[in-house]
């Protein structure tokens, strides 16, 4: 019977696949996408006001120091003091919002102490700073940026650019939830990838094994079996 050597086969070479798809999609799923994303231990939601007690620059003086290629600025508080960000043809340019002046980039100490101001969790563990210039699997966020290591229990990841925003929280559980997540959609080096021919094949052939199932499933229902029996043999005649 075609359906069920077609039913058999892909069992045995997809059945592996099906079984990752349904433990990973019910890990992803019972993952508090909050704990994933290190909401519990890191706050980036929370937008600092402009000290009252600071008198703004004229915007417009610092756009024209800027030269023409800016294209849009915003105002934004990094480590208590005013700064203006100001985008640019040429990338990012930050000035100080008091004075005007052209400020260079967060340094590492900075870097740190921004990681350490947003840290909600439990105590305050101590922290190292890397310079990361290379994406990887953990961070394909701005480029470059400081990387701050907490050593705490889920040993969390802060990165931080070069203007001093938090691009991104990593901790164990986002390294779990991203590793089942490479298994569900079949990427298994970069984690990103869910248009892969691996993906599509197994999929398809998900959908003709569930097909080819159901085809069996009516060929051998009870009700057909019991239908058979009952016709299969001829009436005894009365003599």
């Amino acid at each position: 019977m075609i359906a069920s050597r077609l039913h058999k086969w892909l069992a045995l070479i997809i059945g592996f696949q099906l079984i990752l798809w349904f433990s990973s999609g019910a890990l992803m799923s019972f993952l508090s996408i909050d704990k994933v994303q290190g909401d519990h231990l890191v706050d980036r939601k929370t937008v600092a006001a402009i000290p009252k007690n600071i008198a703004l620059a004229d915007l417009n003086a610092v756009l024209r120091g800027a030269g023409s290629d800016a294209e849009s600025a915003t105002v934004r508080v990094v480590l208590g003091r005013p700064v203006f960000e100001l985008a640019t043809k040429s990338g990012i340019k930050l000035y100080d919002g008091s004075t005007g002046l052209a400020v260079p980039f967060v340094t590492a100490a900075q870097a740190k102490k921004i990681a350490d101001t947003a840290w909600i969790g439990i105590g305050h563990p101590t922290s190292t700073t890397e310079r990361i210039a290379t994406e990887s699997t953990e961070y394909r966020g701005v480029l470059p940026a400081w990387r701050v290591a907490f050593a705490d229990a889920d040993h969390t990841r802060v990165f931080v650019t070069d203007t001093g925003r938090i691009a991104a929280v990593r901790t164990g559980t986002w390294r779990l939830y991203d590793f089942f997540w490479g298994l569900h959609i079949m990427d298994w080096s970069n984690h990103e990838n869910f248009n892969t021919w691996w993906l599509l094949a197994f999929a398809l052939g998900g959908l003709t094994l569930g097909l080819a199932g159901t085809v069996l499933l009516l060929m051998r229902w009870p009700f057909r079996r019991k239908r058979a029996s009952s016709g299969g043999a001829p009436a005894r005649a009365n003599t």
